[in-house]
This record gives structure tokens, sequence and C-alpha cells, in this order.
């Protein structure tokens, strides 16, 4: 009765797993990248050159527009790897940390940017979230989609270094 229960249980949080992993991995079709949409960037990549794990963690502040006449909704904010997030920056409120999705719970951000509104995006990246297994050359991205579907893509890179 006992393993039964066990097996039983088991099956619900693979099931349960899979179901949740199904829901993240189910994005809408892509129709821009880089700032095609109307939320642009003028810089959309940064390299942080050489680092050290030991001087801990590194920021860049991307600096996004709505380029349309109208208000823009930012949908979602999310990273490719957990050892990045980044925060929203828009009228003087900060929406975020936002970080990878599946990692952690990642929450939406409908946040409305008005027509060539500015806002802000701080990226931190933790050069020792990986620990020792960490150095070498990374590079990760930041992707900002807008409620249509459309999707800002933003990327740092580095030299890791113990």
């Amino acid at each position: 009765m006992k393993q039964t229960i066990v097996i039983l249980a088991f099956a619900v949080l693979v099931a349960a797993g899979l179901w949740y992993a199904k829901g993240i991995s189910s994005r809408p079709e892509e129709k821009s990248v880089a700032g095609v949409g109307f939320i642009k960037a003028d810089e959309t990549s940064f390299d942080f050159g050489e680092i050290s794990m030991a001087q801990g963690i590194v920021s860049r502040e991307f600096k996004i527009r709505n380029s349309s006449e109208s208000p823009a909704e930012i949908k979602s904010i999310y990273t490719s790897c957990m050892c990045t997030n980044a925060t929203l920056n828009l009228g003087g409120r900060k929406f975020g940390p936002y970080g990878m999705p599946g990692h952690s719970f990642a929450p939406k951000v409908m946040q409305t940017i008005g027509a060539g509104e500015e806002a802000s995006l701080l990226v931190e990246f933790d050069p020792a979230a990986h620990g020792p297994a960490g150095v070498g050359p990374i590079s990760r991205i930041i992707a900002v989609e807008s409620s249509d579907g459309a999707r800002l893509e933003l990327s740092i890179s580095a030299l890791v270094r113990p």
C-alpha cells in the first residue's frame, strides 16, 4: 500500500512538473528581436570585458523607449540564466527584479510605457553564481516582451576570472 502511494505521488509530481514546463516553454511566436517592435533601445549589447568573481555583481543600465505614437504594454521581462536579473525603472517606480523563467517565480510585468516615453532596465550579473565552473567567456540575454508579442532582446557578455 505504501509503495503504491509513493509511486502515485511521484507520478503526480512528474505530471505537474511537465505541465508547468509546458506553460513556460510555450511562448507566442516572436515577431521582433533587438527592438524591431515599438519598444526600442539604442544600445542592445554590452561587454563588461574581464571581470572577477571576487569583486561580485556587475551591472549595466539599458535605456529603452516606446517609439510609437500610442502606449505600449510591457508584458514580461526575463533573462537567459539565473545568474542575471533585470529591474525595470519606469516613471520613477521600480519593478522586479525579473530573472530566468522556470528557475523562480516569473511574474508578469504588465506596465504601460507611454508614447515616446523612456524607461531604464538595470541588468545585474553575478559572476559567482555558477561557482568555480563559471569562469571563462559568458553571454546572457535579457528579453523584454510587449503585449502584442514583439520582443526586444538585450545582451551582455564578459570574460569571468576567479
